[in-house]
């Protein structure tokens, strides 16, 4: 029987949760969300929450320990797509950024940089916020992607 991929999300900050959804049903693929108690709610509209405890890491690591070959991640954590791609899943960022193994080294090279920058007291901005195209874009680029899956 062949596998069939879910969908985990990184879901404290995640802003197209409810695109994510909308894909999971078209495709009918089932949908995690990994979201820390300091995001816990009684209604959670009969979706699948996994809540873990509120440690630095440990949303990142319930990822990394139910992600198997072949999933669908959304992360805008670039240090955890890294490690999940090595597992041979898929990386989404919350733009619909289909990330890369062979990007990651930059990628997390320009994470070290801006963080020691922060450090010295040179805050950068951070990210745009989500607009109704980006919302829209990134529900295209997964929704392409997997009707070429």
């Amino acid at each position: 029987m062949e596998y069939v991929p879910k969908i985990l999300v990184d879901a404290d900050a995640c802003p197209v949760k409810a695109e994510i959804k909308q894909v999971a049903e078209q495709f009918q693929l089932e949908v995690i969300f990994v979201a820390s108690f300091n995001h816990y709610s009684v209604n959670t509209n009969g979706e699948n929450w996994i809540f873990v405890d509120t440690g630095k890491e440990s949303a990142d690591m319930r990822m990394m320990n139910i992600a198997n070959k072949g999933d669908i991640i959304v992360t805008q954590d670039i240090g955890l797509a890294s490690i999940l791609l090595a597992k041979g899943t898929y990386v989404f960022s919350n733009r619909g950024e289909l990330y890369r193994e062979e990007e990651m080294s930059l990628m997390l090279d320009i994470r070290y940089r801006h963080a020691k920058e922060r450090q010295q007291g040179k805050y950068s901005k951070g990210p745009k916020a989500m607009s109704d195209q980006d919302r829209s874009l990134f529900k295209d680029r997964i929704t392409t992607f997997l009707q070429n899956k």
